[in-house]
């Protein structure tokens, strides 16, 4: 157990200097809440569908956020979304008797076999994060459907951009 504590400082150092490649679909901004359809709001609270309640207003907003998206091809954690997982990992960390089930998604380019892996990649990458913020493995759960269950089942770059994300999932 002590090797986490000594290997989570250099899990955020890693995650957060990776970025996506020049060229990509984070380009024209699809990633953002920039009117693309594509926002960074997940579900609307636990599994019941309540809000979690922590600190001031803007903290409660931030652990609503329950998306982490992906650029094509990637399991890089961005910037952004490594301030989210911020928030989640202290919120774990500060309340031991939550779990979280984070589950990994791809859009539907490339075969079930490789989605399945790139979504569990993604899955242990935003676990990763939430481990170096003080989460316990005991917390966390990964699961992958690749491209099995679409947030959105049209075949176009908008709907794909929103496919390729894992969803953090409260479990109560």
């Amino acid at each position: 157990m002590n090797n986490w504590k000594l290997l989570a400082p250099l899990c955020v150092l890693l995650v957060a200097g990776c970025t996506a490649p020049s060229g990509t679909e984070t380009d024209d901004g699809v990633y953002g809440d920039d009117g693309s359809g594509v926002g960074t709001s997940g579900i609307d609270g636990g599994a019941d569908g309540s809000a979690i309640p922590i600190g001031d207003d803007r903290d409660t907003i931030v652990m609503n956020e329950r998306i982490v998206y992906f650029a094509f091809d990637s399991s890089d954690v961005d910037d952004a979304s490594i301030n989210l997982l911020r928030q989640h990992g202290g919120y774990l960390s500060d309340n031991p008797g939550e779990k979280v089930r984070l589950e990994g998604h791809a859009d539907e380019r490339g075969s079930r076999e490789y989605n399945i892996g790139l979504g569990e990649r993604r899955s242990v990458a935003v676990q990763s994060v939430l481990l170096a913020q003080g989460a316990t493995a005991s917390q966390l759960s990964t699961v992958s459907f690749g491209e099995e269950r679409p947030a959105n089942s049209a075949s176009n770059e908008n709907a794909w951009a929103q496919n390729r994300r894992v969803e953090i999932v409260y479990e109560r």
